[in-house]
């Protein structure tokens, strides 16, 4: 298993905290999705066949924007 961190620009409440662990919960290869709309942090715990490209594409497709680092 592995931890993979995602910055989200777009999570303003609860509901938005829900739609991105239950999008990328349905991914294969996923155990675990914490996501905090305060912070914009997505955790994920995976399966190391698991790309984060993978889940960021999933962040993209429901509307959210990824921050990405430099």
């Amino acid at each position: 298993m592995k931890e993979i961190e995602i910055k989200v620009k777009g999570m303003v409440c609860g509901g938005c905290e829900n739609r991105v662990k239950n999008a990328l919960s349905t991914i294969t290869g996923v155990e675990k999705v914490e996501a905090n709309y305060e912070t914009g942090k997505v955790i994920v715990l995976a399966s190391e066949e698991v790309s984060k490209m993978v889940l960021e594409e999933k962040i993209d497709d429901i509307g959210f924007e990824v921050e990405k680092e430099d």
